[in-house]
C-alpha cells in the first residue's frame, strides 16, 4: 500500500519559514513520488490566486512559484472552504489545478489508510 501525504499550510507572508517549510515538504515529497496533497488555509489561502507566490520572498529558500508548480504538477492543491469565504475568493479566482474543499474532505484524506498529515 502507498502511503500518502496531506500537508496543511496555515501560515502566509505572516510566518514566512513556517509557509516555506509547508511548500517545500510538499513539493520535496512530489519529488520523492510520494502521493502529496496540499491544503492551503489561512493565510496561505492568498497563494491560491495566480501570482501571489511571485511576491513571497524568503532567503535562502526555493522559489514559492517553482515549488507551487511542482506540487500542481505531480500532487494536488486544495483551498478550504471557509478560507476562501472569508477572503471572497471564489473557483474563478485561483490557479488552474487547485480546487476549493472542506473539512470533510481534509479529513478523508488525513484518514486513509497509509496517509500521513503535517501541519505548519
Amino acid at each position: 500500500m502507498a502511503r500518502s501525504l496531506i500537508v496543511k499550510a496555515t501560515a502566509g507572508s505572516d510566518a514566512p519559514e513556517r509557509c516555506a517549510q509547508a511548500f517545500t515538504v510538499a513539493a520535496t515529497a512530489v519529488a520523492a513520488g510520494a502521493d502529496v496533497s496540499l491544503w492551503l488555509t489561512g493565510e496561505s489561502a492568498w497563494f491560491a490566486l495566480p501570482g501571489r507566490a511571485a511576491e513571497f520572498d524568503l532567503a535562502h529558500s526555493a522559489p514559492l512559484p517553482d515549488l507551487l508548480e511542482a506540487i500542481l504538477a505531480g500532487g494536488k492543491v486544495t483551498l478550504c472552504t471557509q478560507c476562501a469565504a472569508r477572503r471572497e475568493i471564489t473557483t474563478d479566482d485561483v490557479i488552474p489545478g487547485v480546487r476549493i474543499a472542506g473539512a470533510a474532505a481534509f479529513v478523508e484524506e488525513s484518514l486513509a489508510d497509509g496517509a500521513q498529515a503535517l501541519v505548519y
